[in-house]
């Protein structure tokens, strides 16, 4: 695999070059070619398949391409957020940013020109009017009337403009903020499973900890790992290794509805995050997804061979009164490793086994 950032200092240090003229007009004639907008993100993108087609980034527009797809906003996005450097997306983000706030000057702007057009038009109706009182002669009432048809059809004119830009201006800030949100959210999702990624995780388990302070509520968090993947990554490739990862990523999915988070936590670990729920209750969610993973039975997509059982380990903490975040996920981190030791296939519970409910007593006879 190469690596991405090596690609993109060499396509930086090109286009900083003699030959940089010449990849721009290569990406440009690209871009028209496939009648796609030469926006500056869509440039730089067409600029790396120009500079190395045989990339990773190169491949996956090429399959676009041939697939005949429109090239949107969204899928260069998507493409930026897997290829291109974080710093790069990052002066992307910022760019929508500003695009945004120069919109809402526009529409500021617009709103005090008709400000100012309506307290015009207001000084000249009560000047009319003085002058009416004033004046009865038929010459003169006929040039006030004609003074106010001027500056109703002014003001008109500019409601009308107003209006226009007003309108332009709310369907430009919607898309504006549209592709901010799908930045957004590519920038939060791991690519491979499209859970959210490390990064959305941490900001996540942050802010839940704040709230559990604040309102007293419960809140866990799970650590979830597959069992001897490297193993089976070693047997089978990294090909399908990727296929077990997307598996039990999709059922963590099913298993994790809002308000709780699924998130890939690093290679083949993941986590879960519970507001509002115990450890008794996020034990018994997560001994459930445990089963519903071992019990299916997966093959290989290219030869269609039988993979054998998939299995994960589990471990689970309930945050305490006053807990860093940092602290409830490493008594997560111990539970799971418990759980490796023990055997894997299994899930442990930091705050201790979960009391089982006794069983009802039977109704004594009545003599």
């Amino acid at each position: 695999m190469r690596d991405t950032k090596v690609m993109s200092s060499q396509v930086d240090l090109t286009v900083r070059s003699v030959a940089g003229l010449e990849l721009t007009r290569r990406a440009l004639d690209l871009i028209e070619q496939h009648k796609i907008w030469p926006t500056p993100l869509n440039i730089e993108l067409f600029s790396h398949f120009a500079a190395d087609p045989k990339s990773e980034l190169s491949l996956e527009i090429q399959t676009l391409l041939d697939s005949g797809d429109p090239f949107t906003d969204h899928t260069g996005l998507r493409l930026a957020v897997n290829h291109l450097p974080e710093a790069r997306l990052a002066e992307h983000i910022r760019t929508t940013g500003s695009f945004l706030l120069k919109e809402l000057e526009y529409v500021s702007q617009a709103i005090n020109r008709a400000q100012d057009s309506n307290d015009n038009y207001s000084d000249v109706l009560t000047d009319t009017s003085d002058n009416l009182s004033k004046a009865p002669e038929g010459p003169v009432v006929k040039q006030l009337v004609e003074t106010l048809a001027v500056a109703t059809q002014q003001a008109r004119s500019e409601t009308e403009s107003l209006e226009k830009r007003l309108n332009e201006s709310v369907s430009e800030v919607k898309r504006l903020q549209e592709n901010l949100e799908t930045l957004r959210r590519l920038v939060d999702t791991d690519a491979l499973t499209k859970l959210a990624n490390r990064k959305a995780f941490d900001e996540e388990i942050q802010q839940a900890c704040a709230q559990a302070e604040t309102s007293g509520q419960d809140l866990s968090v799970a650590l979830i790992d597959i069992d001897h993947f490297k193993l089976f990554n070693d047997k089978w490739g990294h090909q399908t290794g990727d296929q077990v990862i997307r598996f039990v990523a999709s059922t963590l999915k099913q298993f994790s509805p809002p308000p709780r988070l699924a998130a890939r936590y690093g290679g083949e670990e993941f986590s879960i995050v519970f507001p509002n729920e115990g450890a008794a209750k996020a034990e018994a969610i997560v001994n459930d997804l445990r089963e519903e993973i071992a019990n299916r039975k997966l093959r290989r997509r290219s030869s269609n061979d039988e993979l054998g059982a998939i299995t994960v380990s589990a471990g689970l903490a309930q945050r305490k009164r006053g807990e860093t975040p940092e602290s409830l996920i490493e008594r997560a981190d111990k539970a799971l490793y418990a759980s490796k030791h023990a055997g894997r296939n299994k899930v442990t519970n930091a705050e201790g086994p979960v009391a089982k409910k006794p069983a009802p007593r039977p109704a004594s006879k009545k003599s």
